[in-house]
């Protein structure tokens, strides 16, 4: 049985659910996944998003995002206007991307402190998301249920200590996808719970070996 949300729909600012709404929860995930203040975002728009991103306002929704705002937020039209005057330097372009979603972002951002990230994510219509990669490394999560993503070297016994720590803390496991750019190399858990996640177990997470990055994501936005 679907939600009120499934008939209804997102409450917006904006013509559309999956290039404005979307694109906003886009940008304020992909602030989420840098952990710091963004200074620097370089956008590329692919498929549909390319051709309309303007006259529909992609363009100012995932830059509001980016500052923060939530879909329902009545500044998302001033976004840019917003950006520049907090010295968030934007660049603007359209690239192809191969069997990639119709509604599909890549961003390249920067933070203050230093901090990098790149985020591919589609907008899949009704506000919803996916987040396919993170630096290049596919992850293919939704942002609906608490979820924990681990970068981690791919070494063994990494996954059973994060979920050895998880089931001590009686959080439940609702899905887990693991992923890594080669054997031996770079790899990433990403794990969706039933509960939310404290932030003490988080940061013991952080200080097991060979964790490289941990990154929580808050489906109630609470951590922004």
């Amino acid at each position: 049985m679907g939600s009120i949300f499934d008939i209804l729909g997102p409450v917006m600012v904006g013509p559309s659910s999956s290039h404005t709404a979307g694109a906003v929860r886009i940008g304020l995930v992909s602030k989420i996944l840098l952990e710091d203040e963004i200074v620097y975002a370089d956008i590329q728009f692919s498929g549909s998003f390319a051709a309309t991103h303007k006259g529909h306002g992609t363009d100012c929704a995932v830059i509001a995002g980016l500052l923060g705002m939530r879909p329902d937020d009545t500044r998302i039209p001033e976004s840019l206007k917003i950006a520049a005057e907090k010295n968030l330097r934007v660049f603007f372009s359209n690239v192809e991307i191969p069997d990639a979603h119709p509604n599909t972002l890549v961003l390249s951002l920067q933070g203050e402190t230093g901090k990098k990230i790149a985020v591919q994510a589609s907008s899949i219509g009704g506000g919803r998301i996916v987040i396919n990669k993170i630096d290049g490394i596919t992850v293919n999560c939704n942002a609906e249920m608490p979820t924990l993503i681990v970068h981690n070297s791919d070494e063994p016994g990494h996954v059973a200590a994060v979920t050895s720590l998880l089931f001590y803390n009686k959080i439940n496991i609702a899905q887990m996808q693991l992923f890594r750019n080669e054997r031996g190399g770079y790899a990433v858990m990403v794990i969706e719970s039933d509960q939310l996640i404290p932030s003490q177990i988080i940061s013991s997470i952080e200080k097991f070996p060979g964790i490289i990055k941990v990154t929580y994501i808050n489906p109630n936005w609470e951590q922004i």
